[in-house]
């Protein structure tokens, strides 16, 4: 048995997760989230903000102390979409390993869609086939990602929630002018995907990260947000497209107001689940499969698989 810590550090939030690892099974010792937004501004500033790396490097620190407390043998940590465009990114490696004891991992696009796919694949329920296309939507880039027991074809683009919200939605709610801007900032970053990735050729839709938990939460009527309901549900390919037209028609203070909903999340959902639409409509699918397992697990099981 193997001890693994694993932080997955991206746009909007920061998770932690400290597992057991033996002979390909998984138990899950600590799982949490916290929503610090270090990709804050970054589209427009090309710099991590000062109290953007204030809230990660406080949240490190709780981090840390579970690390200790839970005795874990390894800690491996990854940072992507806002700190691979960070131009002050030395800082923020510099901070983490201050407070961390060990350097975070910048890694590319490609990097992060094959972490995405290990850990969403795990354990899928029998009867779903493949190849499966793995959609990771963060709040700086989205990575797609298809295969069978690997990946066979992978792109990140550039189309997170946070960054189409700060870049797109100026109005609350959006005007159906910022709502066709954000739509063909998509398609053309889905032009892209589809140059190297058959999106058709998936028979499932695997769908990862908050702006799809949510989604998914709605779909199910749930009062709250419940990890191990919304693991493993579907979500019917026209809720998709009813859930992401009725977001975009919602202010910020009506969408905080669903039951489900994280406070850090109410101000880009909408645009998430624009993209989970446009992904689904690309892909032809009649489904999304949710997964709450996705890169976070990828990077623990990358510590023990080499």
């Amino acid at each position: 048995m193997t001890r693994v810590a694993a932080i997955d550090c991206g746009t909007n939030s920061i998770r932690l997760l400290v597992t057991d690892l033996r002979d390909g099974a998984q138990h899950d010792l600590d799982r949490r989230l916290r929503i610090v937004r270090l990709g804050k501004d970054v589209d427009r500033t090309g710099v991590l903000a000062r109290e953007a790396l204030d809230r990660t490097f406080d949240t490190l620190r709780e981090y840390a102390a579970v690390i200790g407390e839970l005795d874990a043998e390894h800690v491996r940590m990854v940072a992507t979409s806002a700190t691979r465009d960070a131009a002050n990114r030395d800082e923020f490696v510099a901070g983490v390993v201050d407070v961390l004891g060990v350097e975070p991992e910048v890694v590319s696009g490609a990097a992060e869609a094959g972490l995405s796919f290990d850990g969403a694949v795990r354990g899928l329920p029998g009867g779903d086939g493949a190849p499966y296309l793995v959609v990771d939507i963060g709040g700086g880039s989205t990575e797609l990602a298809l295969g069978s027991d690997g990946v066979t074809a992978a792109r990140s683009v550039d189309i997170g929630c946070v960054r189409l919200t700060e870049r797109r939605f100026q109005a609350d709610p959006p005007t159906s002018e910022q709502v066709a801007a954000a739509r063909g900032d998509i398609e053309a970053a889905l032009d892209e995907v589809a140059a190297v990735v058959p999106l058709g050729d998936a028979r499932t839709l695997v769908g990862l990260a908050g702006s799809v938990t949510t989604v998914a939460a709605i779909h199910l009527g749930l009062a709250e947000y419940d990890s191990a309901a919304i693991h493993h549900s579907r979500i019917p390919a026209a809720q998709v497209r009813a859930i992401s037209d009725h977001l975009l028609t919602l202010t910020h203070d009506q969408r905080l107001a669903i039951g489900p909903m994280h406070p850090g999340r109410a101000d880009v959902i909408a645009a998430g689940a624009l993209v989970l639409r446009c992904v689904v409509d690309r892909a032809g699918v009649d489904e999304v499969l949710v997964s709450e397992h996705d890169i976070l697990d990828g990077i623990a099981w990358s510590v023990v698989s080499g």
